[in-house]
């Protein structure tokens, strides 16, 4: 008897309908899997059988193939268990063949047949609804994960029993409800960590607040302990919480890399990566054997945060040239490419020396000039010109650390990040893929950043006094463009080309002195 069902591959961050074709016969026996599965696949049969015989049910003795088509997709995964074992079962006839129609299956069997939660189940809801199917069933697990998927139904199993008695119509299994909004939306903003936690360094949250209303990269230079790290994990705090698409698209690139904290549903805050200095360029990058999202995408709508950035390696540092140009990842294999997005807002930080206190207002750097340029040299020049804002961060003193009063509060602050993201918004909407200041082409940056005589000839003498390029000048307007918009200009004046001069300080030959 033939039957056929349908299973989903994840590729890149979607999914590609997969037929599973399953035809028993006479003429042979055993079980023959085709379509280009991985090993993971193949072994597949294995736990079917024993899953089988946990259940109360026996694999055919007669020939089972089973075909995965395209046959030229590579299939990967233990998430074909189900809808393979489906198959056959219904080509048995333990299952009604009918009931079997419109659906897509997808989940791993464990021997003593209970269904594991798998990999990539968003994406897969997404693409079997697009496919024109009524429902997926998929791990119990995995069921709150599928259910933000409006117009398809989520059935979400424990058990093979309880999956051919569901189709049967012996057994009734309620379909997951997505998670209401105003939870989500609460989750969005609320923190543990705050903008008045911070005593002092005014610039400095000053800088980090121009970097989150224009999606600026920002660099922090500054000696151990002088909150570098405190001050860039409350930048996700003032951020704009996550819209509906976007906690969408970020919660499927988690869902593929197989990350903990989706199964409950979307995900309500932007995420805020910090890889350590030793991460490899493919767990920085993406890609592998069998291509995941990196940190690059994991941090996708959030931040991507790189203590210690001269610690990494050089490899590590320049594959981030193209992800900070281009928004995304392409990882090229020689038979199939997969694109993961990265639009992320870098934050940086780094001592400004090897022992940490060069230019200390009271402790000695025991560095040699020479020493001290090589370590800032680390960094290359191509790098630093796509950081947007360097901020050098001096330590706090005693009279700031002991002052009574608190500085002043996330919420406030993401009140003007909102209200100038959505100047900008209307700005360029309709442009696609243009959401902020950072963003802009050059045709944009002559449009919406004009000057005056007075800021382009002040612009023009930096130029020359600080050796910029090209680009350095391009990243000077636009965030001189995110400062007019933070006060409610339109126009770009003096005063904004002058704070946003200020802010590349890493360009200068004198740096520190």
């Amino acid at each position: 008897m033939f039957v056929r069902t349908f299973a989903g591959a994840v590729a890149g961050i979607d999914a590609v309908a997969v037929t599973v074709e399953v035809n028993i016969a006479g003429g042979g026996l055993g079980m023959y899997l085709v379509g280009l599965p991985d090993n993971a696949v193949k072994e597949s049969e294995q736990r079917i059988r024993a899953a089988f015989e946990n259940s109360g049910e026996r694999m055919s003795g007669k020939k089972v193939v089973v075909s995965l088509a395209p046959a030229d997709l590579r299939k990967e995964g233990a998430g074909f268990d189900l809808p393979i074992a489906v198959g056959i079962l219904a080509a048995m006839g333990r299952i009604d063949a009918g009931a079997v129609a419109g659906t897509m299956f997808v989940g791993e069997l464990s021997l003593d047949g209970s269904l594991k939660p798998v990999r990539g189940v968003l994406p897969v809801a997404v693409r079997a609804r697009s496919e024109g199917l009524r429902r997926v069933v998929l791990p119990a697990e995995n069921a709150a994960e599928a259910a933000v998927v409006d117009g398809i139904e989520v059935i979400g199993a424990t058990t093979l029993r309880q999956v051919v008695g569901y189709l049967n119509g012996e057994a009734e299994i309620a379909p997951a409800v997505p998670a209401d909004d105003e939870p989500f939306a609460a989750a969005a903003t609320h923190y543990a960590e705050d903008f008045a936690d911070v005593r002092g360094q005014t610039h400095v949250k000053r800088a980090l607040e121009i970097a989150a209303a224009g999606g600026h990269n920002v660099i922090m230079v500054g000696a151990p302990g002088s909150g570098k790290t405190m001050l860039a994990r409350r930048l996700p705090t003032i951020l704009p919480p996550l819209s509906r698409e976007e906690a969408l698209e970020t919660t499927k690139i988690h869902s593929v890399a197989g990350k903990a904290g989706v199964t409950g549903g979307l995900m309500t805050r932007r995420p805020f990566r910090a890889p350590h200095h030793t991460a490899s360029q493919v767990a920085v990058i993406g890609g592998g054997q069998s291509p995941r999202p990196g940190e690059v995408s994991l941090a996708h709508n959030g931040v991507l945060f790189l203590d210690e950035l001269p610690e990494f390696g050089r490899s590590v540092l320049e594959v981030l040239r193209q992800p900070l140009e281009e928004k995304k990842i392409v990882v090229s294999r020689a038979r199939y490419s997969v694109e993961y997005p990265a639009n992320f807002t870098l934050v940086a930080a780094m001592n400004p020396c090897p022992c940490g206190y060069y230019n200390h207002p009271t402790k000695e750097c025991t560095c040699s000039p020479g020493s001290v340029h090589r370590y800032m040299g680390r960094i290359s020049g191509p790098l630093m010109d796509r950081i947007d804002l360097h901020v050098e961060v001096t330590p706090v003193t005693p009279q700031e650390l002991s002052a009574a009063a608190p500085g002043e509060a996330s919420a406030a602050v993401r009140e003007r990040v909102i209200r100038a993201r959505a100047v900008q918004e209307a700005r360029f909407g309709g442009v696609e893929g243009v959401h902020t200041n950072s963003m802009m082409n050059s045709a944009m940056l002559r449009e919406y950043c004009r000057l005056d005589a007075a800021s382009a000839a002040l612009l023009e003498r930096a130029m020359e006094r600080l050796s910029l390029s090209a680009r350095a000048y391009d990243r000077i307007l636009k965030a001189a463009r995110t400062i007019a918009d933070l006060a409610g200009r339109a126009d770009i004046v003096q005063a904004d080309i002058a704070e946003a001069i200020n802010y590349r300080s890493l360009d200068r030959g004198n740096w520190g002195r």
